[in-house]
């Protein structure tokens, strides 16, 4: 599958219509749910084809946020056999405690991986409590770009996005 197309069936598969209450508690017609690309094997193969070319030479762990980050993670993690870990917006506060789950990342070199980025202050809140702990984090690839201010705001803080597509070009490709 080419890169346009590609995009043209994660615009298809998670574009709706509609009326929807948005975080912001605005109304809008239209909503784009990204697990709904996710959730398909076979679109969820396709796309981590094509991110695996995004992925910074020296990447040791790939870091999947939580949620939408994960499965994207996985199957990176499946065709690459670079290892995952599941990193959580909280520690959680029972059981191990941990804010990430998997294997010991600890002075290693990780790249986050998320699926749709809006102005990326949870990625950038993630990302301080790995450094915290211990990984060397520098880029986040993701599926797609929903803000172009999501660039600036990661660059303030020492990270480098990488999207697969911006959401302008899976309108343009979607026609």
């Amino acid at each position: 599958m080419t890169k346009k197309e590609l995009g043209k069936e994660i615009y298809n598969t998670a574009h709706i219509t509609g009326e929807f209450l948005l975080r912001s508690g605005q109304i809008s017609n239209e909503y784009f749910d990204k697990y709904l690309f996710e959730s398909i094997p076979s679109l969820l193969k396709e796309i981590s084809n094509h991110m695996m070319n995004l992925i910074p030479h020296g990447t040791e762990i790939f870091a999947g946020l939580e949620m939408g980050g994960i499965p994207i993670a996985i199957s990176l993690s499946m065709q690459t056999k670079i290892p995952a870990i599941f990193v959580r917006k909280k520690a959680k506060e029972y059981g191990t405690r941990k804010l990430a789950e998997g294997i010991d990342f600890y002075g290693k070199n990780l790249t986050v991986i998320e699926d749709v980025v809006t102005t990326g202050g949870q990625i950038i809140e993630s990302v301080e409590q790995l450094r915290k702990l211990g990984g060397n984090v520098e880029t986040v690839v993701c599926v797609i770009v929903r803000n172009p201010k999501a660039f600036e705001n990661l660059e303030t803080a020492g990270l480098r996005l990488i999207p697969l597509f911006t959401m302008d070009e899976l309108k343009e490709i979607a026609g």
